[in-house]
């Protein structure tokens, strides 16, 4: 019989959002988490933070995420504390016998966070199945509870973690856009496009920044095609560096390009 929810504290506001489809699996979000701990001016956020509180949010059905998360962010700070929301309560009674406090621990809780201030917020495969303005609403809502200098990281991958999209806010608004996947499992780097985050999945159309932005790493993924013998990761990377020449706001290094990732500052692909 699973162990009951742990009631909201009195006086926090009520769970906002609505319950996903929960599905998960080991290692599905292998790649956003390697990004974070990777990315100086993201992991920095961890290390300089006076409350090294992680909120991950809308796990799913099964914790297991959760719980990599925790033991994968002790590289960055051996007293991070990760706390697992969700908004289904049965999800929760069955997360909590996996609790480790106070490094790990569950509740029920949405957008809102449940009143907790965290320095950075994991929410993957949550927003996709709200309308665009209503993902944009949980957008603002969620980082409105981050702590001074926080950061919420927001997206979507495939069932077994190949390839993922993902935005990165501050209280500000968006920050950078990153494409993540396994290269030697794509025909062309738009086959991402089906993963898309909510606020850029409806504008993959001509005249819109992040159409561009897939046009032109294809046609820099065409060029590489000389490196097909030295494996997919370089011709991933080699097609980064062409789109970085061509002027692209391209972030991060070499190192970065060749797990298969691309990141741009948000003004690259912000909805027209």
């Amino acid at each position: 019989m699973a162990k009951r929810a742990p009631r909201l504290a009195a006086g926090r506001a009520r769970a906002l959002g609505m319950p996903t489809r929960g599905t998960t699996g080991p290692n599905r979000l292998r790649r956003v988490d390697r990004w974070v701990r990777g990315t100086p001016w993201v992991s920095q956020v961890l290390r300089s933070a006076a409350d090294p509180l992680v909120v991950d949010l809308g796990y799913g059905s099964s914790p297991v995420t959760t719980v990599e998360l925790a033991a994968r962010l002790t590289d960055v700070r051996s007293d991070v504390r990760v706390l697992g929301l969700e908004i289904d309560g049965e999800r929760v009674g069955n997360a909590v016998r996996l609790a480790d406090p106070p490094r790990l621990r569950f509740t029920r809780g949405g957008f809102e966070l449940a009143g907790q201030r965290p320095v950075l917020v994991r929410a993957f495969n949550v927003l996709r199945q709200y309308a665009e303005p209503e993902a944009l609403a949980a957008w603002t809502t969620i980082t409105s509870g981050l702590a001074p200098g926080g950061l919420l990281v927001e997206g979507t991958c495939d069932e077994i973690g190949r390839r993922c999209c993902w935005v990165t806010l501050s209280r500000n608004g968006p920050l950078s856009f990153t494409m993540a996947c396994s290269p030697a499992h794509i025909d062309t780097p738009s086959d991402l496009a089906e993963r898309l985050p909510k606020a850029l999945i409806h504008r993959n159309v001509p005249g819109e920044r992040v159409h561009a932005l897939l046009a032109e790493l294809d046609s820099c993924w065409a060029t590489a095609a000389p490196l097909r013998p030295f494996g997919p990761r370089a011709r991933w990377a080699e097609a980064v560096r062409l789109l970085t020449a061509r002027g692209w706001p391209v972030r991060d290094n070499h190192r970065r390009w060749r797990a298969g990732e691309l990141t741009v500052d948000w003004s690259a692909v912000a909805p027209g």
